[in-house]
């Protein structure tokens, strides 16, 4: 059972759909117990009130989706439900297959984009050159009907000329998006946004184009553009992003090999280590997973180091039971100086072996 609903799970995230998983926790103890249930809704579920369940728990799992953020829901003294947000990977459109695609493209698939490149030139719309992406070869007009954009995009503009370039940044202005990049040099900036300003598109529109596009670190080969150009997508991405509710969203830490190993099918016991909590300077966010099997194998992290290794020997001690269990790790003071930790916060993990 759990294996298939990773696996759906996974099927549904590739596909751009929001999910909502929800862990039954039956405490036994202050700390530990044995999950009774898991539960996989996607938004249509949760928008339907598909399975029955109280609104308050509805309300919670719409929040934890609007605002990207985990949470625990006490129903008693010894049962709790764990809601866990998994929010699509956001997508990096680049239009352009040239040279400084193919390393913006691995770059931005490593800090976790979905990546599409688009490019009229087969030689350029090749996918044996950006196995990380997907990848279309069609003229940047009718591109348009491929990829459907939605406001979580990212939209970076390296096409081969100004006239290209043109095309797809009228068309990207219709549209409500996360960031939108452009190359070119400051005077041919200018001119375009002179030209489209005659046109009649908003000056703020225009203006909220990264346009030199990436950060100012002096880049000179196509490696180094991509790298500023990454550097500026990460920067936007990590910042606080509002809600039409005015609450602040932040993406959810998720490895998809996560749930890709979760479902592989293995004798081997495994434990799935998920960090609960923050506090204070930590290596990952809330929601960061790893898996850890009983041979020593490892797919995802929680932060490396002596923490990572200690909740690991942990899990493997129980990993020929079942049931979860909850550690806390400390990185403070002197707790973090006798352990050679460099950070300074607190994490709560679950661990749950199957």
């Amino acid at each position: 059972m759990l294996k298939n609903l990773y696996k759906l799970l996974l099927s549904n995230i590739n596909s751009g759909n929001q999910c909502a998983m929800l862990t039954y926790l039956d405490f036994h103890g202050e700390r530990n117990g044995f999950i009774s249930n898991k539960v996989l809704l996607t938004n249509e579920d949760i928008l339907k009130k598909s399975i029955p369940l109280p609104h308050d728990i509805y309300d919670s799992i719409s929040l934890s989706l609007e605002t990207g953020r985990l949470q625990i829901i006490n129903l008693d003294l010894n049962k709790s439900i764990l809601i866990e947000p998994f929010i699509p990977q956001p997508r990096l459109i680049v239009f352009g297959g040239g040279h400084i695609a193919k390393p913006l493209s691995e770059f931005a698939s490593r800090v976790g984009f979905s990546v599409i490149v688009i490019d009229d030139r087969p030689f350029f719309a090749d996918p044996a050159r950006f196995p990380e992406a997907k990848v279309i070869c069609e003229n940047f007009e009718k591109s348009f009907e491929a990829i459907n954009l939605r406001k979580s995009d990212y939209v970076v503009i390296i096409t081969r000329g100004h006239r290209h370039d043109g095309v797809v940044l009228r068309e990207v202005l219709n549209h409500d998006l996360s960031y939108v990049g452009m190359i070119g040099s400051k005077r041919r900036v200018s001119c375009m946004r002179e030209e489209l300003t005659e046109e009649g598109f908003c000056v703020n529109k225009l203006n909220s184009v990264h346009a030199p596009i990436g950060l100012d670190i002096g880049a000179i080969t196509p490696d180094e553009i991509a790298i500023s150009i990454v550097a500026q997508l990460i920067n936007c991405k990590n910042k606080d992003i509002h809600t039409e509710s005015g609450k602040t969203f932040i993406f959810p830490e998720f490895d998809l090999s996560v749930a890709q190993k979760l479902y592989e099918k293995s004798q081997i016991p495994k434990a799935l280590i998920t960090i609960l909590s923050t506090k204070g300077s930590v290596p990952r966010k809330a929601g960061a997973k790893m898996v850890a099997s009983y041979d020593g194998q490892t797919v995802g992290s929680i932060g490396g180091g002596c923490s990572e290794a200690g909740v690991i020997s942990k899990a493997r001690e129980m990993m020929l039971s079942e049931g979860f269990f909850i550690e806390h790790i400390d990185m403070t003071g002197e707790v973090a100086e006798s352990e050679g930790m460099v950070c300074g916060g607190v994490m709560e993990v679950l661990v749950e072996v199957f």
